[in-house]
């Protein structure tokens, strides 16, 4: 593969990638004005925030069976004709409960461009360039909280937040358009496998039941929810807690993304010398520290808009350690299943991504509180789970051969 084709690849990739995070960032400015003009608190419009997430749990878990049956590109194609409708449908919806419904089928049409980007780096890349290929792509994705709130920050005090979703529209068409004539087609529809529910859950279960996949796709999803609990509770403590802007609050989000795209990126020159399985436990022992010392500060009522900064920054790195490689060593044992695999990861992401930010949602009272107890519990319990859960692996599936040098010496 030529470098312009393998960059043009991930760029692709990059983009269907971005969908959902970028569908989910760029109107988190819009929180204010949307309780404004539906006449309801900002703490339900977070629900619209849930609901994405519900959606996106759901159509995973339904698209990883389609992909791998039906090929990549088919069931991609519908995911995204169903976005872009969805998209219009969140412009023009006049009440909450329309909106909360609208953001479920959009997030339902966006999974597929998710599920489809993961299961094609498992196609199209050799095991032992995963993990840099998924770095790769969160550099892609990063981009993303970078630039989504802070044109949605404009956007929405220039033309109000129901333009927001006319550019996510607008976006979904650019990226059929793309994936119709340039990407590839990896994968060839598998007939043998049934859609029939239950072969379909039998199939999910042999995938869950695999040591490997079970230990590093939940201690990425419960780690990886820290971050849902940072979308789900800034708007509320960088807009009500420390009063500022939207454009401001589109700014700073872009900043904290900064992070979260530096480390990811690092990540990838890690692996030349290390181990995946090194930098996740030395990520998560990190993350655990930072967010327990940010919640000690945030009891204390020491906060103030600088120092939060500053810890969400560093907690954001740890993400962008863990992340890509605890989906490469979770992929890493499945060739026929990957689709379904991907499928399932991505499940048990938005899956705990739904539960934290609905536990955000549940307080009224803007504070940092529930925002910080939700980031230092997951990190926590995403340490116990993979020091628990390697216990049970035999014989690891490596993502790079010649990775032999221990992180501490």
């Amino acid at each position: 593969m030529s470098k312009k084709n393998y960059f043009f690849l991930i760029l692709i990739l990059g983009g269907l990638t971005a969908l959902g995070p970028f569908s989910i960032d760029m109107y988190l400015p819009g929180f204010p004005a949307i309780a404004k003009d539906l006449h309801t608190t900002a703490a339900k419009v977070s629900l619209s925030l849930s609901g994405f997430f519900v959606g996106i749990s759901l159509g995973q878990l339904l698209y990883g069976p389609l992909l791998d049956r039906f090929g990549r590109k088919n069931p991609l194609y519908i995911g995204l004709i169903l976005y872009i409708l969805a998209s219009a449908g969140c412009a023009f919806t006049a009440s909450i409960n329309g909106l909360i419904l609208m953001r479920v089928i959009q997030a339902i049409g966006s999974c597929a461009a998710a599920v489809a980007s993961v299961a094609m780096v498992r196609d199209l890349f050799p095991v032992k360039d995963n993990a840099k290929v998924f770095s790769l792509l969160l550099l892609v994705v990063g981009a993303s909280p970078m630039i989504a709130p802070t044109i949605g920050g404009y956007v929405t005090a220039a033309f109000g937040w129901q333009t927001v979703f006319v550019i996510l529209t607008g976006i979904g068409i650019a990226i059929l358009i793309a994936v119709f004539f340039w990407l590839p087609t990896s994968y060839k529809p598998d007939e043998s496998i049934s859609l029939r529910p239950k072969p379909i859950l039998l199939n999910f279960w042999a995938v869950l039941r695999e040591p490997q996949f079970y230990t590093y796709a939940f201690t990425s999803a419960i780690a990886f929810s820290g971050l849902f609990a940072y979308v789900s509770g800034s708007p509320i403590l960088f807009m009500d807690v420390f009063h500022t802007d939207e454009k401001v609050y589109g700014w700073i989000f872009a900043f904290l993304s900064v992070g979260f795209i530096g480390s990811s990126q690092v990540n990838t020159a890690l692996l030349r010398t290390y181990k995946s399985e090194q930098i996740i436990n030395v990520a998560l022992i990190c993350q655990v520290i930072i967010a327990l010392t940010f919640l000690t500060v945030a009891i204390n009522g020491w906060l103030t808009l600088s120092t939060t900064i500053v810890f969400l920054f560093l907690f954001l790195c740890c993400i962008g350690f863990t992340n890509p490689n605890a989906a490469a060593l979770s992929l890493a044992p499945f060739t026929k299943n990957a689709g379904s695999a991907s499928a399932l990861m991505g499940a048990l992401q938005m899956g705990m991504g739904t539960l934290i930010s609905v536990f955000i949602s549940m307080f009224e009272v803007p504070s940092a509180l529930p925002m910080v107890m939700g980031m230092a519990g997951t990190a926590t319990i995403a340490l116990l789970v993979l020091w628990t859960g390697r216990r049970r692996i035999a014989i690891p599936v490596d993502v790079q051969q010649d990775a032999d040098t221990p992180l501490f010496h």
